[in-house]
């Protein structure tokens, strides 16, 4: 069974834009970017938007249906009701391109200031035995799909321009997070993540957990642990006193 639909779509580029509605077709089982691709096909040709997989593991179709950030492919039409008017814009954290394509460069940049996984010199590739417990911890953060949505609804950097020089966002927070709980990397990313990638910036309101289309517990599994391991290293006393007895019985320079 067919209806019509009532949508305002976001138009434009760069920065200069405005809301477009229009009356399209849906059918049984459509979602939103089935939508937006028949509104390509028949009322506008030029309307521009980032998809690949339509299956909910490749991340593309980020966009905010009706201010949420959702993905396009997974957004079911039936769980608005035929006379609601749906309101598509694209990411607000991310400069526009054109229509609902965004420039997320950001996070492929933030990506590249992380330093890789660094096993020991002394292990080579296929040398790795890790048993399940060892990586149940990390496991869960492989899932992520890089939608950018968890990044994009995080206030730090969406009403704060001015902090996304020193701040990584809960995606590659959370990578540093990966990386400090595998048992083979053997670089200390504590202090870097406080002082370089800007984990103190963090207030943990879960926004990002709740946008997250795998379910990730980024909060509670990935940024809490972490920002506790931070505290651990420079606020426990006995951390503290060993660090300064060790650093004045080290060698002189």
């Amino acid at each position: 069974m067919s209806y019509k639909a009532k949508f305002r779509v976001w138009r434009g580029e760069g920065g200069e834009g405005r809301l477009e509605d229009f009356t399209v077709e849906v059918n049984e089982g459509e979602v939103v970017l089935d939508i937006i691709h028949r509104l390509q096909a028949t009322q506008a040709p030029d309307l521009a938007v980032r998809w690949n997989c339509k299956a909910g593991k490749c991340g593309s179709c980020s966009m905010e249906i009706n201010g949420k950030p959702r993905l396009g492919c997974m957004t079911r039409m039936s769980t608005f009701t035929e006379d609601e008017t749906i309101t598509v814009t694209p990411m607000r954290t991310f400069p526009v391109i054109k229509d609902l394509v965004t420039d997320v460069s950001f996070n492929y940049t933030k990506a590249r200031e992380i330093p890789s996984f660094t096993p020991p010199a002394d292990v080579k590739p296929g040398e790795y035995r890790m048993q399940q417990i060892d990586v149940e911890r990390s496991q869960e953060f492989r899932k992520c799909i890089e939608c950018f949505m968890c990044n994009n609804v995080c206030h730090v950097i969406r009403d704060h321009e001015e902090n996304k020089p020193g701040f990584a966002g809960p995606r590659f927070l959370m990578r540093i997070a990966e990386l400090d709980m595998h048992p083979y990397d053997v670089v200390d990313r504590k202090d870097s993540a406080q002082e370089e990638h800007g984990l103190g910036y963090c207030n943990i309101t879960k926004c990002c957990t709740e946008v997250c289309p795998e379910h990730i517990k980024i909060t509670d599994n990935a940024l809490i642990p972490m920002k506790e391991r931070v505290v651990d290293r420079k606020y426990d006393p006995l951390v503290w006193l060993g660090n300064k007895i060790f650093k004045r019985s080290g060698p002189k320079s």
